[in-house]
């Protein structure tokens, strides 16, 4: 099955294009004091290590705001301003350097005051997203409606996105966002055959990372897959490391876009040779760093191992007295030893990193 993505027009986010034929990209959001500079850059520069694309700061007030001047000038990913309810905020955000600003119009303010952000943006050369979530609608909307639902998402961002197109802008991308999964997907779905711009995805408040993970990966998987979306947050109560981590693996899940190491791995049974959880486990983290895409089967035996194995750049298959089978390229290549196994594949794949790195 291949995915064919909504045709959607394209913003730059900085440097970083969003949507029409753009990879999909990751984003996530900090949780330091943003008016705390030293804070944020130094987790921003932990997102941008494990692939962050684009990074969101609050800015609750105008110290934030100015941080941004900063923020923006150590790190090396777009960042967007995050601004709810005062909207001189997202002035000052985008006159220090907001490579995109996230307003909500359920609490940002009239016509008038979107006219002012509007001029901050195209002054600054900036893009704007439209940020509805079910938690925070405008109570016209709920009154119409009663509750928040899928079809008071998309009127309040397709009369917000009137608003900006009534007013000579074009550069922006829409998020309608609940914390109910089904709501979310409905949403999309129908903003989807509304408007051509980009669509950002997430699922709201999603929850810990077990949760939250699984939540998101129902809800962005069922758009990703039917070709909506064209850039994603996995918003978790967890490192925000996680939310990274989370969206590729989705990512990767729909052949939509690799990066990292793709392991595949058993279960485990009786019949396993060696300790694969244990392996799986340091693997992953001893090859957290690596950018490439590339994937490793560490499987337990030979029922299914030596298929899985020859599909991967790299393997190895348990056997039996500590001995286990290696692969490379597909291939059976030699034994390996199950103590050596962790030691033979991060060799294996930093070489291979090293050298698909050189080619870049």
């Amino acid at each position: 099955m291949k995915i064919i993505r909504r045709k959607s027009r394209q913003v730059m986010v900085g440097d970083v294009a969003v949507g029409g034929d753009a990879p999909i990209t990751v984003q996530s959001m900090t949780n330091t004091i943003t008016a705390d500079a030293k804070s944020t850059i130094n987790q921003i520069k932990e997102q941008e290590s494990v692939g962050c694309d684009i990074t969101r700061c609050s800015c609750p007030d105008e110290d934030s705001a100015r941080a941004l001047k900063d923020i923006v000038k150590a790190v090396k990913i777009p960042v967007i301003a995050d601004i709810h309810f005062d909207y001189k905020l997202a002035l000052i955000a985008a006159d220090n350097g907001a490579a995109c600003l996230r307003i909500n119009p359920g609490n940002i303010g009239g016509i008038d005051r979107v006219k002012e952000v509007i001029k901050a943006a195209q002054a600054n050369n900036c893009p704007i997203r439209i940020g509805v979530n079910g938690g925070s609608l405008e109570k016209k909307l709920l009154d119409k409606y009663g509750e928040p639902c899928a079809d008071a998402l998309v009127e309040s961002a397709v009369e917000q996105a009137k608003m900006l197109e009534d007013n000579g802008f074009r550069e922006y991308k829409i998020s309608v966002k609940s914390s109910n999964t089904m709501m979310t997907i409905e949403a999309y779905q129908k903003l989807a055959q509304l408007l051509d711009c980009p669509l950002h995805l997430g699922v709201t408040e999603a929850g810990g990372l077990r949760a939250g993970t699984i939540k998101s990966a129902i809800g962005l998987g069922s758009l990703l897959m039917h070709g909506i979306g064209d850039t994603l947050r996995v918003s978790l109560t967890a490192d925000v490391k996680e939310e990274i981590l989370a969206g590729y693996e989705i990512l990767k899940a729909l052949d939509l876009r690799h990066r990292g190491i793709r392991v595949i791995s058993c279960p485990t049974c009786a019949r396993r040779g060696y300790d694969v959880q244990k392996t799986v486990e340091t693997l992953e983290q001893k090859l957290s760093h690596i950018n490439a895409p590339i994937s490793i089967a560490v499987m337990g035996c030979v029922v299914n191992g030596p298929g899985e194995a020859s599909h991967a750049d790299f393997g190895v298959c348990g056997g039996k007295n500590g001995e286990n089978m290696l692969y490379i390229y597909g291939k059976s290549y030699s034994k390996v030893k199950s103590e050596d196994i962790i030691s033979t594949l991060v060799d294996l794949v930093e070489a291979k990193a090293l050298n698909l790195d050189k080619i870049a």
